[in-house]
């Protein structure tokens, strides 16, 4: 009698399935990356690459980097645990870019603007020098050419490897920002999940229009560190996009699929 063999396993692939981590709803990653990294039962938001907003902003073929020469260097030879020198060349590695900022000048539906796009996975998309003269170059270039500027925050705060540097962008750019809005200059500010700390201080909620995607966590300090120093429970959603917005600190929040849409409408309604 002729043996029965079973049938072999076919091997599922790692990473194939994504759990939601708002909703616990199992994702296939195809269906995932196709409805642009939201959940299809609850509209979570992923985190994503700046290269996907840069895809889904600019017109297509549109985008040219700027000043892609900039990068950090170690100012105070700043060393804990690790130096800081090493964490640069770690994070260039898994990143993909030299800084924690994208900054390009492209098209929406042919309407000329300038991007920037801040990349958390580099350093927690932490602000230092070179980040904000990033900043203030594409501002002073949107204003020379009298472009909108609109800049994708994610972020978690201050570079802190760079000290009283890092610090001080959040001045040099709210003052650049100050001379761009007084010379009739539109600046949209987008907030993505995280945006913290001096991106938050600063040119994170200095927009002339302030949009975020839903259930992204925006402020200042953290809740647990704001609860343990008031000393009282923090309100439901406490920080999130949808409370902001109940209390007037944002515009509104856009779902990702309809960004560019809604940025073109902004942009031919105030220029």
């Amino acid at each position: 009698m002729e043996k029965i063999h079973p049938a072999q396993k076919k091997a599922i692939p790692d990473g194939l399935w994504v759990k939601c981590p708002s909703c616990s709803e199992i994702l296939y990653r195809p269906e995932l990356e196709r409805l642009l990294s939201t959940c299809r039962k609850c509209n979570h938001h992923f985190r994503v690459l700046p290269e996907i907003y840069t895809e889904l902003i600019l017109d297509n073929d549109s985008a040219r980097p700027l000043f892609t020469e900039l990068k950090s260097n170690d100012p105070l030879r700043f060393k804990a645990t690790r130096r800081y020198s090493a964490q640069l060349n770690d994070a260039t590695k898994k990143a993909g870019n030299q800084e924690a900022i994208l900054f390009y000048e492209g098209k929406i539906e042919n309407r000329p603007v300038v991007l920037g796009v801040m990349n958390f996975a580099f350093i927690g998309g932490s602000m230092g020098s070179v980040v904000g003269e990033k900043i203030v170059r594409g501002i002073s270039l949107a204003n020379d050419r009298k472009q909108p500027l609109i800049i994708v925050c994610a972020s978690g705060g201050a570079r802190m490897q760079e000290g009283s540097y890092s610090l001080m962008q959040m001045a040099k750019i709210s003052a650049r920002l100050a001379r761009f809005s007084a010379a009739g200059g539109l600046y949209i500010a987008v907030l993505t999940d995280p945006t913290t700390g001096g991106v938050t201080a600063s040119f994170g909620m200095l927009g002339d229009i302030i949009l975020a995607e839903p259930g992204a966590l925006i402020g200042f300090a953290g809740p647990r560190v704001i609860k343990q120093t008031i000393g009282q429970d923090l309100p439901p959603g406490f920080q999130r996009a949808e409370f902001l917005l109940e209390k007037g600190f944002i515009d509104n929040i856009v779902s990702r699929d309809t960004l560019k849409p809604t940025l073109s409408k902004i942009i031919s309604i105030l220029t």
